[in-house]
């Protein structure tokens, strides 16, 4: 342990070993993706998918280590019972920082397959990214706008027909992927531009989610509703864990059933979309005073702590 070190050379000390660590496994694994590229046969293939995975969930275990260096944290999870790591799972959960990612694959690495994430086809042709990526087994997709559907009504479908062949793979690989269905990371700036009813929130965008489930919805096991606070974090979470400076990260973990979602009628009906919404709402307020609870629970331990600390030293 080293967080007796001043702030600013855990901040250099943690910065330079996440960096060398990302750097060797993602080289291997696009070393792996060239390989992978380069076999005809299907079975071996698979093969080096599951080798992959397993470089993913070396790099997982290896930010832990760093993090057990630098920083004296306490994981506060709950929910982690009955997950198994060859089941199928879609996670949601609200998006707080950069650290977010590293987080959630550190504490489910040992419970679910290794996160994914669904990414646009551009970034396929992304030098090294595209190419760790695609060995990874990360879904590409390809959104066709309004503007393209208008001039040509032909695409419509298209996008869905083609996230469901690149998810082909997922029938024989145990999956797991995140959607974070904010759309991007809290800030209060955000949160006024949006003027979202939630306290520790932005609103949640039902489309990707839809999307995903009515390309592959009968795959998945759970729909794992993911929520992630930092208590002691006031804003720039990824630096203060890199500070040291970060001491509880509390994980609550809910596994639900799968809603159904036709693409035909969601695609096609205001209504239905107005319902799927409707439901993710009720989520999202669900979670916001599960983090409002979470918040005050932990702000009162750490009066009382103060407070016995104040007593014991007057003494």
């Amino acid at each position: 342990m080293l967080n007796f070190l001043p702030g600013p050379l855990l901040f250099v000390l943690s910065l330079t070993l996440l960096i060398i660590n990302t750097v060797i496994w993602s080289s291997i694994i696009c070393i792996g993706g060239l390989i992978k590229l380069l076999l005809p046969i299907a079975f071996l293939r698979t093969g080096i998918a599951h080798l992959m995975n397993r470089c993913m969930w070396s790099w997982a275990c290896i930010n832990g280590g760093i993090l057990f260096l630098i920083a004296k944290i306490e994981w506060d999870i709950e929910g982690l019972e009955g997950l198994k790591k060859d089941g199928w799972y879609l996670l949601i959960s609200n998006h707080l920082s950069g650290f977010d990612i590293a987080a959630l694959t550190y504490v489910l690495r040992n419970n679910i397959p290794m996160l994914k994430f669904f990414l646009k086809k551009e970034l396929l042709y992304v030098p090294f990214l595209g190419l760790g990526c695609w060995a990874l087994d990360m879904p590409f997709m390809n959104r066709t706008s309004a503007k393209q559907l208008r001039k040509n009504p032909k695409l419509k479908g298209k996008d869905l027909e083609t996230t469901r062949r690149s998810c082909e793979k997922f029938k024989t690989i145990p999956t797991s992927i995140i959607n974070y269905v904010e759309g991007s990371r809290f800030t209060q700036e955000k949160k006024a531009r949006q003027r979202s009813p939630y306290r520790y929130l932005l609103r949640p965008k039902a489309g990707g989610i839809a999307f995903t489930i009515s390309a592959m919805g009968e795959q998945f096991t759970s729909l794992l509703n993911v929520t992630l606070v930092y208590p002691d974090s006031a804003d720039n979470t990824l630096s203060e864990v890199m500070h040291g400076k970060v001491k509880r990260i509390v994980v609550r973990i809910e596994s639900m059933p799968v809603p159904e979602v036709d693409d035909k009628q969601y695609f096609n009906d205001a209504e239905c979309r107005a319902q799927f919404q409707r439901w993710l709402n009720g989520i999202w307020q669900q979670k916001d005073e599960q983090i409002h609870q979470i918040l005050a629970r932990y702000n009162s331990d750490q009066l009382i702590s103060e407070e016995t600390s104040s007593l014991a030293e007057s003494r």
